[in-house]
C-alpha cells in the first residue's frame, strides 16, 4: 500500500525551499492580506482518512474552485441545456478577460472564466434571491466536504464584489438582464469566498 503521508512530505520538504515565491491576489485587497509563505497540502482517502502536512489546517478562501460545484449545481437544475447559455471551449484568455464577450454574441467561452461563472450563477439564482442560492451552495459543498464549519467569509466577499464590478456592466447576451448580471455576479463574488474551517 502507497504511504500517503509519505508522499506529502516529500513534496513539502522538496518545495520548502520554493515557498513564498508565489504571489497572493492582491488586485482583491482582503486577499493582498493573506500570508504568501504558507502552504499545506492534503489528501483524503475513499475510505475517509486524511493525511496532511504544512499549514493544511488553515482556513482558505476557494475562490475559483467553488466554480466547478456551482457549475454542478446548475447541470443539477437545466441539464444539458445549460451548454446554450455558456460553452465549453478552452478561451485562451485570462479567467477575467472580457474580449471574448463582445466578440462572440456575449456568450462565454466556458464555466470557468468569471463571465462564464457569472452565467452559470444566473442559472442557480433563476427566481431566488442571491442568499437563497447562496445557502444552496454553502448546503452543497457541507454536505460534499462532511463539513458543516464551511463558511462565507464576508470580509472577502465584500473585497470580491468591489472588485467584480467591470464584469457586471459587460454584454453577457446569455444573462437576460443588467439586473440579473449584477445579481449573479455579486452571486459569484460570494462565493468565491467560501472558507473552510478546521
Amino acid at each position: 500500500m502507497t504511504d500517503l503521508q509519505a508522499i506529502l512530505d516529500s513534496i513539502y520538504t522538496e518545495l520548502q525551499p520554493r515557498i513564498g515565491e508565489g504571489r497572493v491576489a492582491d488586485y482583491i485587497p482582503e486577499l493582498a492580506k493573506i500570508d504568501p509563505a504558507q502552504f499545506g497540502l492534503s489528501v483524503v482517502t475513499v475510505d475517509g482518512k486524511v493525511h496532511s502536512v504544512g499549514n493544511a489546517a488553515v482556513p482558505f478562501s476557494i475562490q475559483s474552485i467553488s466554480k466547478v460545484f456551482m457549475l454542478t449545481l446548475a447541470l443539477g437544475k437545466v441539464g444539458e441545456g445549460l451548454w446554450k447559455r455558456v460553452g465549453r471551449e478552452p478561451s485562451g484568455n485570462a479567467f477575467n478577460s472580457i474580449v471574448q464577450l463582445e466578440q462572440e454574441a456575449g456568450i462565454p467561452r466556458n464555466p470557468f472564466i468569471n463571465a462564464g461563472a457569472i452565467a452559470v450563477a444566473d442559472v442557480v439564482l433563476a427566481g431566488h434571491e442571491p442568499r437563497e442560492a447562496i445557502g444552496e451552495f454553502l448546503r452543497f459543498v457541507r454536505y460534499l466536504a462532511d463539513d458543516e464549519t464551511v463558511t462565507i467569509d464576508d470580509k472577502v466577499a465584500k473585497s470580491e464584489t468591489q472588485t467584480a464590478s467591470a464584469i457586471s456592466h459587460s454584454p453577457i447576451s446569455c444573462v437576460p438582464t443588467r439586473t440579473s448580471i449584477i445579481r449573479s455576479s455579486t452571486c459569484s463574488a460570494s462565493i468565491f469566498t467560501s472558507a473552510r474551517y478546521r
